[in-house]
């Protein structure tokens, strides 16, 4: 009963182990833009006919945000909110944080460690 005991414990922390040493990104679909982003790229999932998106474009471009646009009328645009499960557009990726819509205290929150001043 004890060995048994011992065997459930091992192996419990072994399953536990695994599941604490696993890298975030492991869980990511392919078409996440997480896998490129690391701990401070920026990308902005974004369409011409959105009007917040233009006006996240320009506060972004007015303040030397650097960043890379993926039009979701485009196929890796479309892929990418397939892969954040995403409803609307902006949406902002910044290192591993996902801004939904033209949220400016959240991007404010996520750009200023960056060294940005957007906001």
């Amino acid at each position: 009963m004890r060995i048994l005991g011992l065997l459930m414990i091992i192996g419990l922390a072994g399953g536990l182990h695994a599941l604490w040493s696993q890298h975030p990104a492991d869980d990511l679909h392919p078409d996440d833009p997480r896998l490129a982003t690391g701990e401070d790229g920026i990308v902005m999932l974004a369409a011409e006919w959105c009007g917040y998106c233009r006006r996240q474009q320009g506060d972004f471009e007015r303040a030397g945000v650097r960043y890379r646009v993926l039009d979701i009328d485009q196929e890796e645009g479309d892929l990418a909110m397939r892969a954040l499960r995403a409803r609307g557009v902006p949406v902002t990726v910044i290192g591993q944080a996902v801004v939904h819509g033209y949220d400016t205290a959240s991007l404010d929150q996520r750009l200023t460690p960056l060294g940005y001043d957007v906001y």
